[in-house]
């Protein structure tokens, strides 16, 4: 069968890391070397620019700033958090992104996020062929959360992981310097899974070492168990480095966060915005436990650190953008680009082909018996399982003692279309 001739439209979806843009990279060098594709299109802010036929030629772009994409951080073609509802509710959106494409020819769509944007892939690709237009949609993984299903990881965990152990061990080596006790209370990403949380433990190399205390969202968090470890902590070392993922839960079920603000903000998901539990941990060991205590919120510090990124992520962002384009030529549609680890003694990764369906809207937590029996630290599987994917340094192009990273221009074309109103 003829590989389908057109153009093709790459957007990012949801919160960047520092690799995303390695994989988007990926897409568009294979995409101008395939022979298929001749216009390769970028939308502005995901598929809420799509919507908006906010479009931009990537033909356009130098190619030394689309090669600098490679080990830029964030999502240089901006992300956005829209949400595409059911075909039902809300069919003229889905016309919309068909008229769009029709208007430019776009047969390929290539979006790269986590797990909303693998939903958003795949309710594409099933509306394009309700339609009868011919579309190739193909979902990239990218998620610093490690939480899509079916692949072995995902494009963005292993650099932040990188960074976060190599933090925590810096963050430990500050903690441990006084001649009194202190707590050091880390938080960090993660909303139902805790893999980021996790990769902490690799900073730990002797019994003293931080972190002391690692807690997921696998685990019901008990407050008084809390009081007990951090105590434990101290009374052995002088002082204690936690870990903690932000969306850890108290048995009842309720965030952490939410102690504090009952009322939490929701985002255009549905999910409650995370972020303060660390300040909700640290009052409770001012008034419980010891009264010098300091809170580290890594934010999206954790995910934007490309100057400490993993190499072997890169390379595989990188491989996971390029395999899309070549999985949609070969006539592939609702698919996800997969990892597999190899079988062998030395590290190995190739892609594959995993059904959207199979992906969207799922998540994968740690298995229990990858954590300790006490639901405060992990066990040596896991840390065997993060530890091959933080290996090798990304080389970063520097101006002036600082990293010179990718800027595209962004020069949208002209519509073709009516202005899009959301209904």
């Amino acid at each position: 069968m003829a590989a389908l001739k057109g153009n093709c439209l790459v957007a990012q979806s949801g919160g960047p890391t520092s690799v995303i843009n390695a994989s988007a990279c990926g897409v568009i060098q294979e995409a101008f070397r395939s022979g298929e594709i001749d216009k390769v299109y970028g939308a502005l802010h995901g598929v809420a620019g799509l919507l908006k036929e906010d479009l931009f030629l990537l033909n356009e772009e130098s190619p030394e700033e689309i090669e600098l994409m490679k080990v830029t951080p964030a999502s240089a073609l901006g992300s956005c958090r829209y949400k595409l509802k059911s075909i039902e509710a809300s069919e003229g959106d889905y016309r919309r992104i068909i008229d769009v494409f029709q208007a430019h020819n776009i047969r390929y769509f290539f979006y790269i996020g986590g797990n909303d944007s693998m939903d958003t892939a795949n309710k594409v690709s099933q509306y394009a062929i309700n339609v009868g237009y011919e579309l190739k949609s193909i979902g990239v993984p990218k998620t610093i959360d490690n939480d899509l299903p079916i692949t072995d990881h995902t494009p963005g965990f292993g650099s932040a992981a990188k960074f976060i152990a190599t933090s925590i061990k810096e963050v430990g080596l500050d903690a441990r310097v006084y001649d009194y006790p202190t707590v050091t209370i880390c938080e960090l990403m993660g909303r139902n899974a805790g893999w980021l949380t996790a990769s902490a433990a690799l900073a730990k190399e002797v019994e003293d070492d931080a972190p002391h205390f690692i807690y997921l969202p696998e685990v019901p968090f008990s407050f008084e168990k809390f009081g007990k470890d951090v105590k434990s902590a101290l009374d052995k070392y002088n002082y204690a480095v936690i870990a903690f993922s932000e969306g850890i839960k108290t048995e009842d079920g309720k965030y952490i966060s939410e102690i504090e603000d009952p009322n939490a903000r929701r985002d255009a998901f549905g999910h409650v915005q995370l972020g303060g539990a660390s300040e909700v941990l640290e009052r409770y060991v001012l008034e419980n436990v010891c009264k010098k205590v300091r809170t580290v919120n890594y934010s999206t510090i954790q995910r934007s650190a490309a100057h400490w990124a993993s190499l072997t992520d890169n390379e595989e962002s990188y491989m996971c953008g390029k395999a899309a384009v070549e999985y949609a030529i070969e006539g592939h549609t609702g698919k996800m680009v997969g990892m597999v680890r190899g079988k062998g003694k030395e590290y190995t990764c190739e892609t594959q082909l995993i059904d959207l369906d199979d992906v969207a809207n799922k998540e994968k937590k740690i298995p229990p018996e990858w954590i300790n029996k006490e639901g405060n630290y992990i066990e040596q599987p896991l840390l065997d399982y993060i530890r091959p994917l933080v290996i090798g340094e990304v080389k970063i192009r520097m101006e002036n003692g600082i990293p010179r990273y990718a800027r595209l221009n962004k020069k949208l074309i002209e519509k073709k279309l009516e202005k899009w109103e959301k209904k």
